[in-house]
């Protein structure tokens, strides 16, 4: 008999381990923003960095940011596949274009916050 019991959700990411993951991979700190097209919420890496002379933020308020991004996905759970995301994808931020992640909730619950979040 096959045991089909739901995987436990990811941990919560949190600001420490996204900058680390950040830095790891690319080796600058990107900004990351949450974008609303068609209804569909997607979080985006920026190809702006801390690191950089012209980057409007400084690091504190830098960290306030990524906060409440993460906020959002916790919330949605959906940490388990941004941090999937983040260690997979080939692409890397540059100039113009930034990496674009599709977030998507599943059930009942996960659509009535991504409601919440499109508002």
């Amino acid at each position: 008999m096959l045991d089909i019991t739901p995987d436990p959700p990811a941990p919560p990411l949190n600001v420490e381990e996204l900058i680390s993951c950040l830095r790891q991979r690319w080796r600058a700190t990107y900004d990351l923003q949450l974008v609303v097209r068609r209804n569909r919420l997607y979080l985006q890496v920026m190809w702006a960095y801390l690191e950089q002379q012209s980057f409007p933020m400084d690091e504190s308020s830098y960290r306030e940011h990524i906060a409440e991004v993460l906020d959002v996905v916790n919330r949605l759970g959906l940490a388990g596949e941004v941090r999937d995301w983040l260690a997979s994808t080939r692409d890397k931020p540059r100039l113009g274009k930034a990496l674009s992640l599709h977030l998507e909730s599943s059930g009942a619950a996960g659509d009535s916050l991504l409601k919440e979040f499109l508002v």
